[in-house]
């Protein structure tokens, strides 16, 4: 009897699970129809009971009261790990609260496949962490332990960019030379394969992977970039105090500007000390505008406000951003100018781990065939700006952008625990 195994995709914005059974691959709806998640999680105060997904989102945003979490996947291999850290009052480590999003996932792959699933392919960035090997691999093992946490007894890891890749590979009539660009919420990865349908049935690609390169930039570097450009001077950034003309102290604007870092904002002690400011700011309107996001708690409503301005300049030029949650009919528009100079720097980061791909693959740009674009952020207009421009002779296939690695890591899962797949349409 085959294997049934599965691939999870534990993304920093939206997470995704799909099942290899017999040679059939299929994603997973966990959330009502929605074969992706939000990786986000509310814990409600007056219970503690979690939330997660699109539901956890919509809780936060209508006021409910309790605890937002969201991009869980950025602490991984780093100190908050240890740290923990507070659910509504009670200390919590990161490792519960990532193993209670991950578990609700499985559950509803357990439901589809009829049975307890064992066995699993865990997507993971070609770097968790940035110049740093061992936390790089302390990320992983973390993942690990979470996995067995939650039920799985055979765990493997497969680089998400080549997970991408096997997803498309089922299509691809002959070989072609392929670069695999996979822009999530948290890293921007890269894999340089030969992919053909014929190789679907290969157990070993390790002759066929020529190079991984990844940078950990992706779209929530994006969301902070343009929130500081465009969004906190509405909020007194940069702005000046005191008869010595200082500037404003830039850390709480940072943190707001980080989606794992905005809940660290709301103590009294920093209240207290915007309090302070406040009396001797040079722009007291706008500076007041900080004192209320950090005493009604809405950094993550502002943070919302800054991606839903990213997507809403990735279809047109200019876009009015709705702040009214501050004040009352207050908006801020943002030109698409001003999106591309906030996250020129990022972009070119971007741009120089492909090249540095191609470079370590022994390639030309003019030999890659076909690019693949994975992750949401692909959609920004300046990326795909960016990648026409490195291979402006290759096709681009960018159809299931939030799931491709979901379906790759299954069809991983196949070739490491079950039967190898044939080449059949996956679901």
């Amino acid at each position: 009897m085959a294997t049934i195994s599965c691939g999870i995709d534990f993304g920093t914005s939206n997470s995704s699970v799909a099942i290899a059974d017999n040679g059939k691959i299929s994603l997973v709806p966990v959330e009502e129809s929605s074969v992706t998640i939000p990786s986000a999680i509310f814990f409600r105060r007056v219970d503690n009971k979690a939330f997660y997904g699109r539901t956890a989102v919509n809780l936060f945003f209508d006021r409910q009261e309790g605890r937002f979490m969201r991009s869980l996947k950025r602490v991984l291999g780093t100190s908050l790990m240890k740290q923990g850290t507070l659910v509504n009052g009670a200390s919590m480590n990161f490792s519960s609260i990532i193993s209670s999003f991950l578990k609700q996932i499985k559950d509803k792959a357990d439901a589809v496949a009829g049975q307890e699933l064992d066995h699993v392919v865990m997507g993971r960035p070609v770097h968790f962490v940035d110049n740093d090997p061992e936390a790089d691999a302390r990320a992983q093992t973390e993942l690990q332990a979470i996995a067995q946490r939650i039920g799985f007894k055979h765990i493997a890891f497969q680089f998400e960019p080549i997970a991408a890749a096997f997803a498309h590979e089922a299509r691809i009539i002959g070989e072609k030379l392929a670069i695999v660009a996979d822009l999530g919420g948290g890293t921007s990865d890269f894999t340089v394969i030969r992919l053909s349908n014929q190789y679907v049935h290969k157990s070993d690609r390790s002759s066929d992977i020529l190079a991984n390169t990844g940078v950990r930039i992706g779209g929530n570097d994006f969301d902070k970039e343009l929130s500081l450009a465009a969004i906190m001077p509405e909020l007194g950034y940069r702005s000046t105090y005191g008869p010595k003309n200082l500037e404003v102290p830039l850390k709480p604007y940072v943190d707001l500007a980080e989606w794992s870092k905005v809940n660290f904002l709301y103590t009294p002690k920093i209240i207290m000390q915007v309090r302070q400011l406040l009396h001797q700011s040079h722009d007291k309107q706008r500076y007041r505008r900080l004192l209320k996001v950090l005493e009604d708690e809405t950094g993550h409503a502002l943070l919302a406000a800054a991606e839903g301005t990213k997507i809403a300049l990735s279809s047109q030029d200019d876009y009015q951003a709705p702040l009214d949650f501050i004040e009352d009919r207050f908006s801020i528009s943002v030109k698409q100018e001003l999106f591309d100079k906030a996250i020129d720097e990022d972009v070119e980061k971007i741009a120089a781990s492909a090249r540095e791909c191609l470079r370590e693959a022994g390639v030309s740009k003019e030999a890659i065939d076909l690019v693949i674009l994975t992750g949401g952020s692909t959609e920004v207009r300046s990326i795909q700006a960016a990648f026409k421009n490195l291979f402006p002779n290759a096709a681009i296939a960018d159809e299931n952008k939030l799931s491709s690695v979901g379906l790759g890591l299954a069809y991983d899962s196949e070739y490491k625990f079950g039967q190898k797949v044939k080449p059949v349409s996956h679901t």
